[in-house]
This record gives C-alpha cells, sequence and structure tokens, in this order.
C-alpha cells in the first residue's frame, strides 16, 4: 500500500487561473484567454532554457510570461500588473484539496510538493492556503537548477524521502508531467479535471482521475 504522495502544485493543488479571475472585471472580455497566454508562456519558458541549459528562477519566468500576455493581448490594462502579480503569490486551491490531502494525512500518509515553483512562491501559496501542516516537505526544482520533466527533478522526491520510485504515488494535472513522472517509475495518477485528450501515450499513467478527492481510493 502506498503512503507517499506527491503533488504538482500549480494547476494541481492551486488553481493558476485564480489570479485573473480575482480581476476578471478589470480585465474585461479577453480575461480567459489572457490567463492561457501567461500560463502557456509560463511553462514554455521553462522548456525552452532547460533544453538550453539554462535556468531562470519560476517568479522570474512568471513575470516575464505576464509582460508577454499583457503585450499580446493589449485590452487589458497593464496597471492590473502588479495585482495579478501579488495575486498569483496567494493562489486559490482547487474544492478538492484541502480534504483530500487532510484524509490522505490522517491514514499515516506523507505528502509533498514537487513543483517548478521557487521557493519563494511556495511559501507563499502553501501558507496562503494553510496547508503548511499537511505537508512533509516542499521541493523545489530550484535545488538542481532544472525544470521538469528532468529526471534529476523527480530524484528530489526520492533523495530527500528516501524512498523507491515505485513506491511514490505522484498526482498531476499535467500530461507532459506525468509523462516525466512515470518515465523516472513513480506510480502516476493524471488529474484530469478538464477531461482532456490522451497523449504521451508510451508512458501512460497509472489511473486517470477526474478530481483529486480520487487519490485515495486508487492509490490505496
Amino acid at each position: 500500500m502506498l503512503n507517499t504522495y506527491v503533488f504538482d502544485a500549480y494547476g494541481t493543488l492551486f488553481d493558476v487561473h485564480a489570479a485573473i479571475a480575482r480581476h476578471r472585471d478589470a480585465a474585461g472580455a479577453e480575461a480567459e484567454n489572457f490567463s492561457q497566454i501567461w500560463r502557456m508562456k509560463q511553462l514554455e519558458y521553462t522548456w525552452t532554457l532547460t533544453l538550453a541549459g539554462h535556468y531562470i528562477d519560476f517568479w522570474k519566468l512568471t513575470e516575464r510570461a505576464l509582460d508577454y500576455a499583457l503585450a499580446r493581448v493589449p485590452s487589458i490594462d497593464r496597471t492590473l500588473r502588479a495585482a495579478l502579480l501579488e495575486a498569483y503569490l496567494k493562489l486559490a486551491v482547487f474544492p478538492d484539496v484541502r480534504a483530500t490531502l487532510t484524509d490522505l494525512k490522517a491514514r499515516g500518509g506523507r505528502l509533498a510538493i514537487l513543483s517548478n515553483g521557487s521557493p519563494a512562491m511556495l511559501a507563499s501559496a502553501v501558507e496562503g492556503a494553510g496547508l503548511t501542516s499537511l505537508l512533509d516537505a516542499v521541493l523545489s526544482v530550484d535545488a538542481v537548477r532544472a525544470y521538469k520533466p528532468r529526471p534529476e527533478v523527480y530524484a528530489l522526491v526520492t533523495k530527500h524521502l528516501g524512498v523507491r520510485p515505485q513506491d511514490v504515488a505522484f498526482a498531476s494535472s499535467n500530461r507532459w508531467d506525468i509523462m516525466g513522472a512515470a518515465t523516472f517509475g513513480f506510480r502516476t495518477f493524471w488529474i484530469n479535471r478538464s477531461d482532456m485528450p490522451d497523449e504521451y501515450q508510451p508512458f501512460p499513467p497509472s489511473h486517470q482521475l477526474r478530481g483529486l478527492a480520487e487519490l485515495a481510493t486508487q492509490a490505496g
């Protein structure tokens, strides 16, 4: 029975579109498109920099992606920049997060985050969401200065927690992250809230779930 649960942070525990949601009225009709561009550029920068052998921390990439999105969607008021960045530091969690983590913790599980986020970003998000007492570790790619899905990122879990890959239940909403974790040897749980089509078929998840609440049953 698995008792080590590791979670991706952004998009899995924390709603990356919650920042624009707080300012939707001010952002206007292009709010959702703007938020999608912000998120996709943020991820793109992590992949391209890692492929080129460079590293810039996730907060700086979040700022640069926001500036790109503002340039792409000129209808969004640029004076919202500071407020959006502040909101990103305190993102809301998805509705099933607290109850699921509390349940897993009560069952004796060890819980950790493994994230592209910088240590300061993650500390702010975890504290703001009231998750601190539920987590045994918050691991950032900053320790290896490379981004997911590089294998040395996933190795942070086995080294820090002293477990074998096959003894880890890894949950992420990002299919490419699940691909990387599966390649490393984790038991993987794809949290597919939006019913997205599968990708990376040669590297399937151990389970595909519609929400985080199903994790305790499937991983047990």
